[in-house]
């Protein structure tokens, strides 16, 4: 259900398996089934690039998640600049996958509809992305 990509960059997604029964879990636990999703890892100039051309913002991101949920099945593209992840990792000094895992499960959050546009939204987005962290290292461990 979950594909993996990379564009203009070399990287290499590990435990695959383990991260598809982890958000299977997330979607599951928010009534929500999980349908095709692909996450693309790309750089910072690839991600600007998606963002300038389909969303008509200037500026860098970590991710943009296209939603094609429909009814309870969670469909999309999550397209992840691993330059950002590893900035925001340094700069909020956790690891480098801890925070891969967040901003992937943060798209995760966007399909199943949750937003982060207010200071509530944006405080129930970050109390999920916490919740469902815990879950997967209850799950697998530092893996």
């Amino acid at each position: 259900m979950v594909s993996y990509y990379t564009q203009d960059i070399e990287f290499t997604f590990k435990n695959k398996a383990a991260n598809n029964q982890w958000l299977r879990l997330v979607a599951e636990s928010e009534l929500k089934k999980l349908g095709p999703v692909s996450i693309i890892f790309c750089s910072d100039n690839y991600i600007l690039d998606v963002n300038m051309k389909y969303l008509g913002h200037d500026y860098f991101t970590d991710i943009i998640t296209f939603d094609y949920s429909k009814g309870d099945k969670i469909s999309g593209d999550l397209f992840v600049s691993i330059d950002s992840v590893r900035e925001n990792a340094n700069e909020y000094k956790v690891d480098f996958k801890d925070e891969l895992y967040r901003v992937i499960v943060h798209g995760i959050l966007h399909l199943i509809g949750y937003d982060d546009h207010t200071p509530e939204e944006i405080a129930q987005m970050r109390a999920k992305e916490d919740y469902y962290l815990s879950v997967r290292e209850a799950m697998f461990g530092f893996i």
